[in-house]
């Protein structure tokens, strides 16, 4: 295992799955009503990223998806999500928001272990061992944990204004990202 990897490996990481680009949808989701368990989100996302990056190939094939198929699949997600943020419409409805629904979908998936970060993964295993790529994998997930304990903290700290300003522009951020996934995947 070798240090520089794993840093090397965690700043990638930490860049594509932009956990503090993504807090203000956090933020966002929660005023809205959906129950985020921090725990369940960090679990499943490490459940997620660790899996594929050993099965993620493989799972595909089987299913005989491409790669480029997943990432514009994940990318539909996302760009919806968006709109819930500048729109103010909800999309993605729960009937049952006492059991950290929002947990899972949308939230470990495909927001934090999406269909980019998990596309980066794969290509990690081009250039990184695999107990790199877990560690790097490892030290992200203890950052997703760390913001999404803070985040009804960070809530009381912004004003409505800024709260409502920086959920527009990082709407419209996420919608960037989700057209710039699907023109790298057409």
């Amino acid at each position: 295992m070798n240090i520089g990897a794993i840093l090397s490996v965690t700043v990638i990481l930490f860049s594509v799955i932009d956990m503090i680009g993504n807090i203000p949808i956090i933020i966002n989701m929660k005023k809205e009503g959906l129950q985020i368990n921090a725990k369940t989100t960090t679990i499943v996302s490490a459940i997620i990223m660790i899996s594929f990056l050993f099965f993620g190939s493989a799972i595909l094939r089987l299913f005989g998806i491409e790669i480029s198929s997943f990432a514009l699949a994940g990318s539909l997600v996302m760009f919806f999500i968006g709109l819930e943020m500048i729109l103010g419409i909800r999309f993605f409805k729960e009937d049952d928001l006492e059991n950290g629904s929002g947990s899972i979908v949308p939230i470990a998936f495909p927001l934090l272990a999406g269909a980019g970060t998990l596309t980066t993964i794969i290509s990690l295993k081009v250039q990184y061992d695999s107990p790199s790529i877990i560690g790097g994998i490892l030290i992200n997930v203890l950052i997703i944990y760390i913001v999404l304990m803070s985040t009804d903290w960070m809530a009381k700290k912004l004003s409505t204004q800024v709260s409502n300003t920086l959920r527009k522009v990082f709407g419209i951020l996420l919608l960037a990202i989700a057209i710039q996934i699907v023109r790298n995947n057409i």
